[in-house]
């Protein structure tokens, strides 16, 4: 993606659609993690390819180990957060990894028929995905999904207060 934020359609469509299955704040944030490094590199704090290791699935796995653990140690602190908009989750490690697991490679798969330059199943140097979804495709995809995400979260709001 050209712009990080694009991934956080996706990944807020699916994690209000599986939310009983999926950790909230950890999927929003694994999905737009991998392009930390991209985002040093832009910004010429590191040197390198744009679409370095993080955009792979091996090295995808070890930021979303890592990020994993953080967010589970930081889960009281997410707790608040998540409440404030009336999203609470309870979540152990083994669905906090598999959750990060899932909004990190979602990233790669979005990435990948996009850039030439990245290589999702390293060490093979190759991208058999690149080409295989049009930009166009994608982009209207990550859109869409911000979009229905919206209705979603405003139709669980508007079920809840008519609730209460």
């Amino acid at each position: 993606m050209p712009f990080t934020p694009f991934h956080i359609g996706p990944a807020l469509f699916f994690g209000l659609l599986l939310f009983s299955l999926l950790d909230l704040p950890t999927f929003l944030l694994a999905s737009v993690i991998v392009d930390i490094r991209a985002i040093f590199v832009y910004f010429g704090i590191i040197h390198g390819p744009l679409h370095g290791p993080l955009h792979t699935f091996l090295g995808g796995t070890i930021i979303a180990v890592l990020l994993a653990t953080a967010m589970f140690l930081i889960k009281d602190y997410t707790k608040k957060i998540t409440k404030l908009f009336k999203l609470q989750q309870n979540s152990s490690f083994k669905k906090t990894l598999i959750t990060s697991l899932l909004g990190v490679y979602l990233h790669i798969f979005l990435d990948s028929p996009l850039y030439l330059d990245i290589k999702p199943f390293y060490p093979l140097d190759i991208n058999p995905l690149y080409g295989i979804v049009s930009s166009p495709a994608i982009y209207l995809f990550c859109v869409f999904s911000f979009i229905l995400a919206s209705i979603i979260y405003i139709y669980n709001i508007y079920r809840l207060v008519l609730s209460n």
